[in-house]
């Protein structure tokens, strides 16, 4: 029996989009929580600013529970006022609920963006490179089927009552996980976002999120692939410079000042050659 127990309210906040409209090419959903706004408008003011990259539409959104704290709900009334870019259900935001969290996420795609092409899901603290996402996104020369992330293949559960990341037999009784992708950056195909929502319905939710999205994606029978032959999703701080940071997607375990300034050092260098650079793709902001 699982542990959690399934969140039918009503969204309390949506973002200002009518996808049926002005569909966007990709959709990134941040996890955040209630006090992370410095995180938020560090996202705000660079890799997550609404842009146009290589004429595709890219817009972020972030993912929010609540709390016990009045005044925490307050100012974020405040800041989707201003932002217009908050997805907000009433449970409570903690570690154990991130798996409702990125699900809230899934089932705003299913209901308000399918026209979308794809998905990012990642977290507060992530750099991420857009305009490469997107030019091997558009090199895939595909728009269905696809889940890619860092892959974590032959992964064992945890058993060990005092990690954060214990799962009794009885949520899982396997001794392995089928492939997954860290929840710091994973991106799927429109289609895969909407069946993997509507397959979560029938597996017993874990409370770590990203093994859980890789159970429904064994459920649908979709298999994580590598969209680039070399490592560009890291789930660690990678080293900053900016011709690195041009050839990756993720970076982790960022401050909002470092993002901030490496964002800065890299788009102020895009037109700069770096060995082995043949272009990168032109952006609009909106």
């Amino acid at each position: 029996m699982s542990i959690f127990k399934r969140n039918s309210e009503d969204f309390l906040k949506l973002p200002d989009i009518d996808c049926s409209r002005n569909a966007p090419f990709l959709v990134i959903l941040v996890t955040s929580r209630l006090g992370q706004m410095e995180a938020r408008m560090a996202i705000r003011n660079t890799w997550g600013k609404e842009r146009v990259i290589a004429g595709k539409r890219i817009v972020t959104y972030f993912l929010l529970g609540n709390n016990s704290r009045p005044y925490d709900q307050i100012g974020i009334i405040t800041e989707n006022i201003l932002y217009k870019d908050i997805i907000q259900k009433d449970f409570m935001d903690t570690y154990s609920n991130l798996t409702l969290k990125t699900l809230m996420g899934l089932e705003w795609i299913h209901k308000f963006c399918p026209q979308s092409a794809f998905v990012m899901k990642t977290d507060c603290d992530m750099f991420v490179n857009t305009y490469y996402l997107t030019e091997l996104l558009l090199k895939r020369n595909s728009t269905t089927k696809l889940f890619t992330g860092l892959i974590i293949r032959h992964s064992h559960p945890v058993r060990d009552k005092n990690s954060k990341w214990y799962v009794s037999k009885e949520e899982y009784p396997g001794n392995s996980y089928p492939p997954y992708s860290t929840g710091g950056g994973c991106v799927l195909s429109t289609d895969v976002a909407k069946e993997v929502y509507v397959v979560s319905k029938n597996i017993t939710l874990l409370k770590v999120e990203d093994v859980f999205v890789g159970l429904c994606l064994a459920e649908i029978k979709i298999l994580p692939e590598e969209l680039d032959s070399r490592p560009i999703f890291f789930g660690s701080n990678v080293p900053f410079s900016p011709c690195r940071y041009r050839k990756i997607i993720t970076s982790h375990h960022h401050s909002p000042a470092q993002i901030m300034l490496y964002w800065d050092g890299m788009e102020r260098t895009m037109d700069e050659g770096c060995p082995g650079d043949q272009g990168n793709p032109q952006a609009v902001d909106i």
